[in-house]
This record gives structure tokens, C-alpha cells and sequence, in this order.
């Protein structure tokens, strides 16, 4: 579990230096291109990376944005074979933007109802 911790701490460092310099079209190619490895996950891999990620969010120095949090979530799972997709919505009333990763159509790094209140804007 601890390495897994360090490779999602080392993802978050990755997709904020993409935040904080305002690329986010690289962010976005390097999530869309993100290939997903052809093993079969174990049973319990989905569940192991999401609270990786979730700690190594706990340690970052700094609030993690859920576009970085999302990123690497769904890169990790990819590169443990789990087919993740980071999906992009926004609401109208009042504005706001979200982002969170999906398996099979649920949502698996947030709260279910996401899907729900924020219209998706695309999927990669």
C-alpha cells in the first residue's frame, strides 16, 4: 500500500505542475493518452488505488484541486489495468466545474450522485 501511496503522490506532483503553469490541454492529453495495461486487475486493486490516492492527497502540501485528484486517479487505475475514465461536467446555476473517475459507468473517487448534478462535458 505504501507505494502505492508514493506513485499517486508522484502523479499529483505531475498533473500540478501542469495546473499551476495553465496547460491544462496537456493535462487533458496526457489523461485521454493514457494507455491501460493489458493484465487483469485484482478484485481488490479499484478499491487499494482510490484510497492511495485519497492518503497521498492527505500528505500533499497543498489543497488538491479534483481535476489533479481525478487525473491521477485515473491514470493509476489504467496502469493497474482498470478500464477508469475521468469525466469533466459542469452546472449552469450557479457555475461551477467538477471532475471524478468513473469504471463501468459508476463513480468510484467521489460521491455517486456526481453524474447527477453536474451536466458531463466529456469523458477521457
Amino acid at each position: 500500500m505504501s507505494f502505492l501511496v508514493l506513485e499517486a503522490y508522484s502523479k499529483l506532483i505531475h498533473f500540478d505542475i501542469y495546473l499551476a503553469r495553465g496547460n491544462f490541454a496537456t493535462l487533458y492529453k496526457k489523461v485521454r493518452n493514457y494507455p491501460t495495461r493489458d493484465q487483469s486487475p485484482t478484485a481488490a486493486a479499484l478499491g487499494h488505488i482510490c484510497s492511495a490516492v485519497d492518503v497521498a492527497c492527505i500528505w500533499y502540501w497543498k489543497e488538491v484541486l479534483c481535476l489533479q485528484r481525478s487525473a491521477a486517479t485515473a491514470c493509476l487505475l489504467r496502469k493497474y489495468g482498470v478500464q477508469a475514465q475521468m469525466v469533466i461536467g459542469a452546472q449552469q446555476m450557479p457555475f461551477r466545474s467538477h471532475a471524478w473517475v468513473e469504471v463501468d459507468g459508476s463513480v468510484v473517487n467521489d460521491k455517486p450522485y456526481m453524474a447527477e448534478m453536474y451536466a458531463v462535458l466529456d469523458r477521457c
